[in-house]
C-alpha cells in the first residue's frame, strides 16, 4: 500500500509540473486529437470480462442494491501495469489496501471483478455508496492510451445504460478528482494527472462517453447504425431472444449459493433485443444477464 501511496504522490507532483510547464510555454497536444484518433479509426472496444473477485463486502448503495447513481473514473497511478496485474494485486491484498474497485481497464482488457449492484471502496464513504468505480491502467504510447480510453468510455457508457441513468458529466460521470473536490473525503486527483500526459482531459473523456452512450442507446453499436459490422463491440452485447415453444422467454435469478430460481412475475417478449453485459453458468447451462439479477438461458438466444 505504501508503494501505491508513493506512486500517487509522485504522479501528482509530475502532473502539477506538467500543468505549470504548459502554462508557461503554451505547448500542449490538442485533447480532441485522441478522440479523433479513436473515432476516425473506429477503434473497437473489447467485451467486458466478468470474473468475481475476492472482495467479501456486499453492501447495497444508499438507494439500494442495484441502484448506483453513476460511475467514478480512476487511474491506477502505476506505470507499466495492466488490468490482469491489478486484478491479481487487489484480489490478493484488498484487506491490506483497504480499497477495491469494480473493474480495471487497459488497452486490451475490461475486467470486472465485483458485481456493480454492490458498492466497493475506492473514493471515500460518500462516493462509495453512490457510484460504480473503474480504474484505468497506464499506457506508454498514444495508440495504447487511445485503445484504453475507448475501452474505459465504453465501460462507463454501458453501465449508465445498464442502470438506466442519464449521461450527465459531473453528476453521473465523475473523475476521482471531482469526487475529492465535491466531498473532501479523499485528496486524489486522478485521472486528470494521467490524462494530461497525452494532452487529454476529463471534458474530452466525457465527450467520448456521450458519443458511445448515444450510439449504444440508438443502435446498439458504439459507432452508430451505419458502422461496419466489426466497428463496435456493443453489437456483440445485444442479444435477440425467442421461445419457439411458448409465447414468452423465461428468466431466472441467481441465488446466493450460485443456484438459479425461475422468475415468475417477469419474462421477455419473443423476438426482442436485449443489452447484456455478463455471462454465468450453472449445471452446464449458460446464461446471459439482461437486468440486475435477471438472466436468460442461451438456448433462447437467436
Amino acid at each position: 500500500m505504501n508503494r501505491r501511496k508513493n506512486l500517487l504522490i509522485l504522479s501528482g507532483l509530475v502532473t502539477l509540473l506538467s500543468i505549470f510547464l504548459m502554462a508557461v510555454t503554451g505547448i500542449r497536444v490538442e485533447a480532441s486529437a485522441i478522440n479523433d484518433y479513436i473515432i476516425g479509426n473506429k477503434i473497437k472496444p473489447v467485451p467486458i470480462t466478468y470474473r468475481e473477485g475476492t472482495f467479501s463486502e456486499w453492501d447495497g448503495y444508499e438507494n439500494g442494491v442495484g441502484k448506483p447513481e453513476g460511475v467514478v473514473v480512476h487511474d491506477t497511478a502505476v506505470d507499466g501495469d495492466s488490468a490482469p496485474i491489478e486484478e491479481q494485486s487487489f484480489n490478493n491484498n484488498w484487506p491490506t489496501y483497504q480499497a477495491y474497485v469494480h473493474a480495471f481497464v487497459d488497452d486490451s482488457n475490461i475486467i470486472q471483478i465485483h458485481n456493480t449492484d454492490y458498492i466497493v471502496w475506492g473514493a471515500g464513504p460518500t462516493a462509495n455508496y453512490k457510484f460504480v468505480q473503474v480504474e484505468l491502467c497506464h499506457e506508454n504510447n498514444q495508440d495504447g492510451f487511445a485503445k484504453s480510453v475507448a475501452n474505459d468510455a465504453y465501460y462507463v457508457a454501458s453501465k449508465l445504460i445498464q442502470y438506466k441513468l442519464p449521461d450527465t458529466p459531473g453528476v453521473t460521470v465523475l473523475s476521482h478528482n471531482q469526487v475529492s473536490q465535491k466531498w473532501h473525503e479523499t485528496t486524489h486527483i486522478d485521472p486528470d494527472e494521467y490524462f494530461v500526459r497525452f494532452g487529454y482531459n476529463m471534458d474530452q473523456f466525457n465527450d467520448l462517453v456521450g458519443y458511445y452512450y448515444n450510439n449504444l442507446k440508438s443502435s446498439g453499436d458504439v459507432y452508430g447504425a451505419n458502422a461496419p459490422s466489426n466497428a463496435g463491440v456493443a453489437a456483440d452485447n445485444v442479444i435477440k431472444v425467442n421461445n419457439v415453444n411458448g409465447t414468452y422467454v423465461p428468466l431466472v435469478a441467481f441465488q446466493n449459493d450460485g443456484s438459479v430460481k425461475k422468475i415468475t412475475n417477469r419474462a421477455l417478449a419473443n423476438n426482442t433485443p436485449w443489452y447484456t453485459d455478463q455471462t454465468k453458468q450453472f449445471n452446464g447451462v449458460t446464461y446471459r444477464r439482461v437486468a440486475t439479477n435477471e438472466w436468460v438461458d442461451m438456448a433462447y438466444v437467436i
